[in-house]
């Protein structure tokens, strides 16, 4: 399993934030009956790694991986949760060094020229473009395309169903991450039918 491969397997990334671990296999179940193949869950919240153990256990053919990995402690943790892979917003010393020492495929963050040279150098193919709207958006990422074009993206934060169809557009773009097929009212009141119905909505955003 590559990273590519999981990547490449929906056009969109949910990134998921669990805030009550009732909700994790239900929630799995619908965004993988969407369409959408591959899930990261924040580790932002007590419960986020109980629920990625959950969730590979009722979905064994989905992607479950961990996003907000940030330190030793968030790999660490995403390591004994079995995660299929890991996304950092950002990296640093300490992470690529952990990285190099797992198999589990790890997808860094990066916003500038600067970030994705020094990650590339480092091996990396596949990077997270974080934050999306803020750092500029997919003219942002066209550009970093031009003198960088080995190098693939998977952008997230502050994309819509809207504006994901301009940053796929662009060769450089593999996927990209979002959170509004994850409507928290919909979640609250467990709606999973119309979870996946956004999901499935998601799955086919060209």
């Amino acid at each position: 399993m590559s990273i590519e491969n999981i990547l490449t397997s929906a056009p969109v990334v949910p990134v998921v934030v669990i805030e009550n671990l009732e909700d994790a296999v239900p929630l799995a179940k619908a965004l993988y009956n969407g369409g959408l193949k591959a899930l990261e869950i924040t580790l932002r919240t007590p419960v986020a790694a109980e629920a990625v153990k959950l969730m590979k256990e009722a979905v064994p053919e989905a992607y479950v991986g961990t996003g907000t990995v940030i330190d030793k402690a968030t790999f660490e943790a995403s390591v004994a949760a079995g995660a299929d892979f890991m996304v950092s917003p950002g990296v640093n010393d300490e992470l690529l060094a952990l990285a190099k020492e797992t198999d589990i495929p790890f997808l860094p963050g990066a916003a500038t020229p600067s970030e994705v040279m020094n990650l590339a150098s480092h091996g990396f193919k596949f990077l997270k473009f974080f934050p999306a709207e803020a750092a500029g958006g997919a003219p942002m990422l066209k550009s970093i395309g031009g003198p960088l074009p080995q190098v693939k993206f998977c952008p997230t934060g502050g994309i819509s169903l809207a504006t994901a169809p301009k940053y796929l557009a662009l060769n450089n773009v593999v996927c990209v991450g979002g959170t509004w097929m994850l409507d928290k009212e919909l979640i609250s009141n467990k709606d999973w039918q119309a979870i996946e119905a956004l999901a499935k909505q998601a799955s086919e955003v060209k």
